[in-house]
C-alpha cells in the first residue's frame, strides 16, 4: 500500500481550525511564546488581533496568562515547542491550569525527532510522560490533519486541560476523512489476530507499513491508533490484546512513561502477555532529519517488524 502524504501541514490544519471555530466563539483566544509565525497561529492574530497574545520566550508567564484568561471564561489555546510547553512550565501546568481545573488547550509542536534540526535541545522525548502524570489531564497526540480536524470540536467541548502534541509539517495521511472519531478512544486501523500493534502520532503510518511487511512473512498484525494516551482506552487495548496474545508499543517518544509504559501498565494490571515498546531508549536527540533520526533512535517501520517477531515468540 503506497503512503501517501497530506496536501496541508499539520500547522496549517491547525490554524484553519483556529480560524474557522474562533469565528464562532468569541471565548477561543491564543497565547503564544514567540512562535506564531511557527504554527502558522500568526493568521489567527491577524484576524483577531484583541484575541491574540505573544508572552514572548516565557512559557512559564504563557501559562500563567492563559490560567488567568481561562478563570473569565475564555478557551485559551497556548503554544510552544514540546520541550518548553512540558519541562519548562510544569510547575505552572501543574499548578495554575490542573490543579486550579482550568480549561485552558495546550499546543506542544515538533514532537520528538520532528524537531530535527534544532536538536537535542528542542527534542522532548519526555513530554507525554510528564503530562501522564498531571491529574486530569487529557494527553492527544493526531496522526494527521484529518484527525485532528475530527478531534478539534471535541477538544473544545472538553471542560478540562488538553496537552496537543502537534506534528507541524505534512503527515502521511492515515484517517479516513468519514471516519468516526471520539476522544479517549482508540481506533482500529487494520484488523489482525497474530500481534497487536499500538501506536500513536506519526508511528501510525509506520506501524500501517510494518503491518503491510509482517503480512508478507504470514503474520496478520492488528493495527491501532491509541491518539489519546490518556485516558487510554483500556477495553480496547485488553479486547486486542485478548485476541492476539502479545503486544508492539510505537511512539515517537522516550518508552520510559509514554505510550508503551501506558499499555503496560493496563495490561500487568488486568491481563499480562508479552509487550515490547518501540520509541526513544532512554537517550536524548541529535542533530539531524527525519529519515536519519528514524534510523538512528529505531523509529522506522523494520524496528516494529523486529518488535513484532520478538512479541510473538515471547508468546509462545
Amino acid at each position: 500500500m503506497e503512503r501517501v502524504k497530506e496536501q496541508k501541514a499539520m500547522r496549517e490544519a491547525y490554524s484553519d481550525l483556529l480560524l474557522e471555530y474562533g469565528a464562532q466563539d468569541e471565548r477561543i483566544c491564543i497565547v503564544d511564546a514567540d512562535l506564531m509565525n511557527a504554527a502558522s497561529t500568526n493568521r489567527f492574530q491577524a484576524q483577531f488581533p484583541d484575541r491574540a497574545i505573544d508572552a514572548g520566550v516565557a512559557e512559564a508567564n504563557m501559562i500563567g496568562v492563559a490560567a488567568g484568561l481561562a478563570a473569565m471564561g475564555k478557551i485559551p489555546f497556548t503554544h510552544s515547542f514540546t520541550a518548553f510547553a512540558s519541562r519548562r512550565c510544569c510547575d505552572q501546568v501543574t499548578l495554575s491550569v490542573a490543579y486550579a481545573g482550568r480549561n485552558v488547550k495546550m499546543v506542544g509542536s515538533d514532537p520528538g525527532i520532528s524537531a530535527e534540526l534544532n536538536g537535542g535541545t528542542h527534542m522532548s522525548m519526555e513530554d507525554v510522560a510528564i503530562m501522564r502524570t498531571i491529574p486530569g489531564m487529557v494527553v492527544f497526540e493526531p496522526v494527521d490533519g484529518a484527525q485532528l480536524r475530527a478531534a478539534f470540536p471535541q477538544i473544545l467541548a472538553h471542560p478540562g486541560p488538553v496537552y496537543l502534541r502537534l506534528f507541524r509539517k505534512q503527515a502521511w495521511s492515515v484517517w479516513p476523512e468519514n471516519m468516526p472519531f471520539q476522544l479517549g478512544k482508540g481506533a482500529v486501523l487494520r484488523e489482525g489476530s497474530g500481534v497487536s500493534i499500538f501506536a500513536s502520532g506519526i508511528m501510525a503510518a509506520e506501524a500501517l507499513e510494518a503491518a503491510e511487511q509482517l503480512a508478507a512473512e504470514g503474520i496478520s498484525a492488528e493495527v491501532i491508533n491509541l491518539h489519546t494516551i490518556k485516558p487510554l482506552d483500556a477495553e480496547l487495548v485488553l479486547a486486542s490484546t485478548g485476541k492476539t496474545g502479545c503486544a508492539v508499543t510505537a511512539e515517537n517518544a522516550s518508552i520510559l512513561g509514554g505510550l508503551g509504559s501506558a499499555v503496560m501498565e493496563c495490561l500487568s494490571e488486568a491481563a499480562p502477555c508479552p509487550v515490547q515498546r518501540v520509541g526513544v531508549q532512554d537517550r536524548f536527540g541529535e542533530v539531524g532529519d527525519m529519515a536519519y533520526l528514524q534510523e538512528a533512535l529505531g523509529l522506522r517501520a523494520t524496528d516494529i517488524v523486529q518488535a513484532a517477531r520478538k512479541a510473538i515468540s515471547q508468546k509462545h
